[in-house]
């Protein structure tokens, strides 16, 4: 039986964080999609349905907390696993993060392995 790698979208305007996610992810058997702003991962969101999205905060056209709401309300988007990897460090921005309905939020700079570690926690709840 042959089971599909999990589809991670990965949301991030900085070019070098996001082909940095992309290759710990690929290497370690994930499948992403890449999404330079907020509008973007939300229509590939919809399209692609992946398996769960890694989102920063901070992104032209709409932000990370926009992008998980959205998914949020939507039916078909609504149970993906969020892990929020972001610079705000404040416990108020950690907050609106998960009242925007992320499972998970990492600080900036950021432990690749502990993204690979909390990511596959995170698959595994699902």
């Amino acid at each position: 039986m042959t089971t599909t790698a999990p589809v991670v979208l990965i949301a991030e305007d900085d070019e070098d964080i996001r082909d940095l996610i992309a290759w710990k992810l690929e290497v370690a058997g994930f499948r992403t999609l890449h999404a330079a702003n907020g509008r973007t991962a939300v229509e590939l969101a919809a399209a692609h349905r992946p398996d769960a999205a890694v989102l920063d905060i901070n992104m032209p056209a709409m932000d990370g907390l926009e992008v998980c709401e959205n998914l949020r309300r939507d039916a078909g988007t609504a149970t993906i696993p969020v892990l929020f990897l972001s610079a705000r460090v404040n416990d108020s921005d950690i907050e609106l993060g998960y009242s925007a309905g992320a499972d998970d939020y990492m600080i900036k700079p950021f432990n690749p392995q502990e993204l690979l570690r909390r990511l596959s926690g995170l698959l595994a709840a699902a």
